[in-house]
């Protein structure tokens, strides 16, 4: 992604978001797909939060309302939608999914993801993370247990 600084015959240069030049042959250009998203003025902020499945369901989806509705950034219409979207392995999954001027596509997306952060903390509410439970043996308990094969 970025910005094209020019066009030559054969090569187009483009400038990344972190000030890095890259050449491209003009030839995978034309031959492969392009997406532009600052092509249009609005763009949609996709982000998933998961939630335990013993915490509050509804408590969860009023805090990310809350928190949509307070981003100023945030527009209006279209509505953005609040939503589960997943049970998975380990955690309840909710679609976030506002509106935004597409100038402030990162500032939004790193903001909310901030105040999910820290408005999950202040409720109780657990963000799920792979785990994994270890169990040590000592002693005469490890030595009575069958080797493994």
């Amino acid at each position: 992604s970025g910005s094209v600084e020019s066009i030559t015959l054969f090569t187009s240069t483009l400038r990344t978001p972190d000030n890095r030049s890259v050449i491209v042959p003009n030839g995978e250009i034309y031959s492969n797909t392009i997406t532009n998203y600052s092509a249009l003025p609005t763009r949609r902020v996709d982000m998933t939060f998961g939630i335990g499945y013993d915490d509050d369901l509804r408590k969860a989806k009023e805090l990310l309302h809350q928190i949509i509705a307070a981003e100023p950034r945030i527009l209006a219409d279209p509505a953005p939608l609040i939503a589960v979207s997943e049970l998975g392995e380990s955690s309840v999954n909710f679609a976030v999914r506002p509106w935004v001027q597409t100038a402030d596509y990162w500032d939004v997306f790193f903001a909310i993801t901030e105040q999910v952060k820290l408005a999950f903390d202040d409720h109780g509410i657990s963000i799920p993370y792979p785990q994994m439970d270890v169990h040590v043996q000592t002693g005469a308990t490890a030595a009575s247990q069958p080797a493994a094969a």
